[in-house]
């Protein structure tokens, strides 16, 4: 199947109406008992709510249905016990879900990218396959930064080796999460010397770096594109900055910090003229 006929397979309208189940390893469990007054199984669900913001595989690991059955053979729950209940295994091919994860990367939408990555049941054959898939990987790093699970980002970034194609994007991601990190330490943005003190103190890891020295100051033709669209619209939206973004080869987040910069350089020159 192509990645968007699956999506659409996954789409929500297809899920039933009923209750959201619990999150986390009890999920499969739960579904699995009998909904009319049996006590096979042991217990009661004990439902906890919603599963909550975004959560990320464990790490090293994309969520295995297998996995979900052998937990549940350990806690004693009987094998053929309300099997009708049982999650099927969408036994997509590693390419096909590098494929979908390749598609909401390019669109953009990193809620349902992460979704999909949770809750995507999958052969338990192919998870070794998927754990050294590049779109997939690239998707789970994306996935944690916008999340800022920052430690999960590094463990993700420092133990797989990325080709060249993704090292732009991994690279932004890594130095952002470093700046951000301690943006928030300090209580105040950073300055061009701050980030540079960053730069050189959580050096690029090998993975995702040629070992080339990289400049931080864009190209000539870089900037008088960014100057020739901020000049239109100062306060460019998601959808005009991955645009610039393709127009310049640069991240989103690259392009925003650009015009945040540029914005906060306007407003003091203004300032200071009065």
């Amino acid at each position: 199947l192509p990645p968007r006929s699956i999506l659409l397979r996954l789409a929500p309208a297809h899920r039933p109406q009923s209750p959201e189940p619990p999150s986390g390893p009890h999920r499969l469990s739960a579904l699995r008992r009998p909904s009319r007054g049996s006590s096979a199984g042991g217990g009661s669900s004990g439902a906890r709510g919603g599963p909550g913001p975004l959560p990320l595989p464990r790490r090293g690991a994309v969520r295995c249905g297998g996995g979900h059955r052998r937990g549940c053979a350990e806690r004693g729950a009987e094998p053929g016990a309300a099997s009708m209940f049982q999650l099927p295994i969408l036994n997509f091919s590693p390419q096909q879900v590098a494929g979908v994860c390749e598609t909401l990367e390019e669109s953009g939408d990193i809620e349902r990218l992460g979704r999909f990555l949770w809750s995507l049941p999958v052969a338990p054959a192919a998870c070794e396959a998927l754990n050294k898939n590049e779109s997939v990987l690239r998707a789970r790093a994306i996935v944690a930064f916008h999340t800022g699970n920052y430690r999960e980002l590094y463990h993700i970034l420092e133990n797989h080796k990325f080709t060249k194609e993704s090292h732009a994007k991994l690279q932004a991601l890594w130095l952002e999460a470093h700046y951000q990190e301690a943006e928030k330490l300090r209580g105040r943005p950073l300055g061009p010397v701050d980030k540079y003190r960053v730069r050189k103190k959580f050096p690029l890891p090998r993975t995702i770096w040629d070992g080339e020295q990289k400049t931080h100051c864009f190209k000539e033709r870089t900037r008088h594109l960014l100057r020739e669209w901020y000049l239109q619209d100062p306060y460019p939206n998601p959808s005009k900055k991955r645009e610039l973004a393709q127009a310049t080869g640069l991240t989103p987040t690259q392009v925003g910090n650009w015009f945040k910069n540029r914005r906060q350089r306007d407003r003091a020159a203004a300032a200071k003229n009065r």
